[in-house]
């Protein structure tokens, strides 16, 4: 696991796929630096990425702040089957089915309805398409459910539409910035596919 950046308060990893963000990924982080690792955000087992993890407990509370607040910018590529528009912000309301571990978008706000927002470019068209896409809100499959419920399935996501032979959501989060130290601090990486 590529580990892009640490000091004594966070490190900041490129998260492989089919690793578990929540206990996976502290595990290797302390396996090469020691130490205690503090989820801030979390991406699906089958997606990879730049994440950030906590060193301190105080570093984990200000970098929950900060994502709540939404001072920490999350961005994402994927590949999705048709060609969306070149550009978007898109707004829905997403309810989670936990006994199905599926998300759906719905009309109405109800109780566990939350409001998701994200804002994408198309970088390239055709039968398959690559978009940039910033997070405004972390809901759970938020990217895969917006993009599939308007007919562009991400590529390799079965679970919500897509019918090809891919064995992952080719979707990854290639770049993260946050406030640290006063000023931003920004981490990006691209997967293969999206080079």
């Amino acid at each position: 696991m590529e580990i892009c950046y640490h000091d004594k308060n966070i490190a900041v990893c490129v998260k492989p796929v089919g690793l578990d963000s929540e206990v996976g990924v502290p595990a290797c982080l302390q396996e090469a630096l020691g130490g205690t690792f503090y989820p801030i955000h979390r991406l699906d087992q089958n997606v990879g990425g730049v994440m950030v993890f906590a060193r301190t407990k105080d570093a984990a509370a200000a970098f929950s702040k900060a994502v709540q607040e939404g001072s920490m910018v999350k961005e994402y590529v994927a590949q999705v089957h048709g060609t969306p528009p070149e550009e978007g912000d898109w707004e829905d309301l997403l309810w989670k089915d936990s006994s199905k571990n599926k998300v759906f978008v719905v009309k109405r706000e109800r109780k566990g309805v939350k409001k998701a927002r994200l804002e994408f470019k198309r970088l390239a068209a055709g039968e398959t398409s690559l978009v940039r896409i910033r997070l405004h809100t972390g809901r759970s499959h938020q990217i895969r459910v917006q993009f599939a419920s308007r007919g562009f399935p991400l590529v390799g996501d079965h679970k919500y539409g897509a019918r090809d032979a891919a064995d992952a959501p080719m979707l990854f989060s290639c770049c993260i910035t946050f406030p640290y130290h006063g000023s931003p601090q920004s981490f990006s990486r691209l997967p293969e596919w999206a080079e």
